[in-house]
């Protein structure tokens, strides 16, 4: 089955009396287990279609099918429950919590939507604290680590619900060079390790050489779909 699947998804946004139309008639199919990005100038519409799929938005029509649910039907709660059981995000500014040490904001999710119990929670978060080579920062707040640090503890707190997909939007835009090939390698590695699919909100050229289906938009449409991967139809 599909991972995510969209037909003739469009959003319209009112701006004062203006309608900005944001999407138009957007179609593609994301297969499971791949390292796609949606890619595009800036107001091409790929941040909107991420917040889409993470049913943080809805469409204005189309519909929109995401691990076999039609997520624009999902409301309130029921959009909660789904992307608390399927989805991981990581964000350009790491959206950590401050307050909380790298172990507890990768602890947090598990105790927000899952409520596993202890030693598992423990346990899954040291798992990935060492999988994504962090495991010496997990008693660190986040202000005490770099940001190719930070980045990594998102990359755990998104792995850490065994989630189906990971949306990432920007994930590299606040990383130096060395950082951002650092996050990109890791999320592959999860991707290849866990079987989880990476979906990438970019600009960034470093993130679109390493994806194996770019989605390209324009003016709020596809324009291409190149697939990258041995085999696949040109």
């Amino acid at each position: 089955m599909s991972l995510i699947v969209a037909d003739g998804v469009s959003k319209q946004y009112m701006t004062g009396e203006m309608t900005l139309q944001a999407l138009t008639d957007v179609g593609f199919v994301v297969e499971p287990g791949t390292f796609s990005a949606f890619i595009g100038p800036s107001g091409s519409g790929k941040s909107t279609l991420l917040n889409l799929v993470g049913c943080l938005d809805k469409p204005t029509s189309g519909r929109l099918a995401v691990a076999g649910t039609d997520v624009s039907q999902l409301r309130g709660p029921a959009a909660a429950a789904f992307r608390g059981r399927h989805l991981g995000f990581v964000f350009q500014d790491f959206n950590l919590i401050p307050a909380l040490t790298a172990g507890e904001n990768v602890e947090y999710p598990l105790l927000l939507v899952q409520h596993v119990p202890e030693h598992e929670r423990k346990r899954r978060v040291a798992a990935l604290l060492e999988a994504v080579g962090v495991a010496d920062q997990r008693d660190k707040f986040p202000d005490q680590l770099s940001g190719g640090q930070k980045q990594r503890v998102a990359v755990a707190r998104a792995l850490v619900t065994s989630p189906k997909l990971v949306l990432a939007d920007e994930p590299t835009a606040n990383l130096d060079h060395a950082s951002a090939f650092a996050v990109i390698e890791t999320m592959r590695r999860m991707k290849d390790e866990f079987g989880t699919s990476f979906v990438f909100s970019t600009h960034d050229t470093k993130v679109v050489d390493q994806v194996e289906v770019l989605y390209t938009l324009e003016d709020g449409r596809l324009i291409s779909v190149e697939d990258r991967r041995a085999g696949a139809a040109s």
